[in-house]
């Protein structure tokens, strides 16, 4: 297939045999990328990648693509994170949490990061992240279940636990140790079981859109990118066994 996209826990719950047009892999590590960009494929996106663990996608990856004419898509998680940082280069980024990125309304990778279970089970998530948290209070203030300045000690909270504790129960116990109201808490919870939100997954379903409905060359517009090969970058595609071309 000629459109690859790493994905992992941003897709929990999709089934991946309804886009028979592409060619899904596991998140991203270091050379992943690289290793797809030597199938020539028409266009590479980018959703979840691994970090912590191992060592993330380049951005030199990334770059190669793009100088080799290969559309690259990224959004929801870490792809909305590259996507931003590249933007200027031609990746193309796709979503709310890119445009996040983009425009400095956040800023911390660990806005998307979650804990997740393993590839065998779909990679649920286990923890919440938190631009997901940032969406359900957004959400909630629009449709009035909370009002304004409620959703600042839940903020507060989640921002405050490490992303691999984040739960909404651990928010939830946490805000009412800032001053939440425990009756306004409780109603917001109810809704939130209700009107679940969820917006790393909205964002690789739109992701997962763009790529099947571009046109054959698509890519962002950016400066005209002459690609610097760096001694790294080489040992890396020695590593890998590629060419250099």
């Amino acid at each position: 297939m000629d459109l690859i996209v790493f994905a992992g826990p941003s897709l929990g719950g999709v089934a991946r045999e309804d886009w028979p047009q592409l060619d899904f892999r596991p998140p991203a590590a270091c050379g992943d990328i690289a290793l797809a960009i030597a199938r020539a494929p028409r266009a590479i996106g980018l959703i979840d990648g691994c970090f912590e663990t191992c060592a993330s996608p380049w951005h030199k990856e990334i770059l190669w693509g793009l100088s080799k004419g290969i559309d690259m898509v990224g959004g929801a998680s870490l792809g909305a994170l590259r996507a931003a940082e590249l933007a200027d280069f031609g990746m193309r980024g796709v979503g709310r949490i890119f445009e996040a990125y983009r425009t400095g309304l956040i800023e911390d990778d660990a806005e998307v990061a979650v804990l997740h279970g393993p590839a065998e089970i779909g990679y649920p998530c286990l923890t919440e992240a938190l631009v997901n948290v940032r969406a359900a209070l957004k959400r909630a203030l629009d449709c009035g279940i909370i009002a304004r300045g409620e959703e600042t000690p839940l903020l507060e909270a989640s921002s405050a636990i490490f992303y691999k504790d984040r739960t909404w129960a651990h928010i939830r116990e946490r805000a009412l140790t800032l001053g939440a109201d425990a009756a306004r808490l409780a109603k917001f919870s109810d809704w939130l079981i209700a009107h679940p939100v969820d917006a790393k997954r909205e964002d690789a379903l739109e992701l997962l859109s763009a790529m099947t409905s571009a046109p054959s060359g698509s890519r962002a517009a950016g400066r005209e990118l002459v690609f610097v090969d760096t001694i790294y970058f080489a040992d890396l595609r020695q590593r890998l066994r590629l060419d250099s071309t």
